[in-house]
């Protein structure tokens, strides 16, 4: 595993043990490779709860829950899709806080409106106030480099999530 990765995970996982937080995941573009990292930790079972690779609209839809209204009018690379998968891994889940993951990792795929590097995440707090937070990112690079730099941001996010509660 990459030393950065490593390190944020390390970090991650003291944040959330120290909240007494599980963490779940949804992940599309990334293939599971959030979860991955995170469960390289030793320790890990005591904050990560579960992760969902839904690499698939049907898969989004029967595990996450995300509306296939949803699908068909925003896509899967979107904001919608990335929240409707974040809120669906915590309904779906006895974790605390959720990250979700949809993009376009390359090297085919993109478009115009959504070129390759596109990337959609979204988090949440099962009990927090601040609703479910969603950020794009166009990430350059080849599909290695789309996904190890989307798990970075994603580790970022939650590790500030963790640490401030927002």
């Amino acid at each position: 595993m990459d030393r950065r990765i490593a390190e944020l995970s390390n970090l991650l996982g003291q944040a959330l043990s120290a909240r007494g937080w599980m963490l779940a995941t949804a992940e599309s573009c990334s293939g599971g490779l959030l979860a991955g990292a995170v469960t390289d930790i030793p320790g890990s079972s005591g904050w990560f709860e579960r992760g969902f690779v839904t690499y698939s609209n049907a898969a989004k839809v029967e595990l996450l829950g995300v509306s296939p209204a949803t699908l068909t009018c925003y896509g899967a690379v979107s904001e919608e899709t990335a929240r409707e998968m974040a809120d669906g891994a915590i309904a779906h889940s006895h974790a605390d806080v959720a990250m979700a993951i949809t993009g376009i990792a390359g090297p085919e795929g993109g478009s115009a409106a959504k070129p390759v590097g596109t990337v959609w995440l979204a988090w949440r707090q099962r009990h927090g106030n601040s609703g479910t937070l969603a950020e794009t990112q166009c990430i350059p690079g080849d599909r290695e480099a789309v996904r190890h730099h989307v798990i970075t941001i994603a580790l970022e996010r939650l590790i500030a999530l963790a640490r401030t509660g927002y």
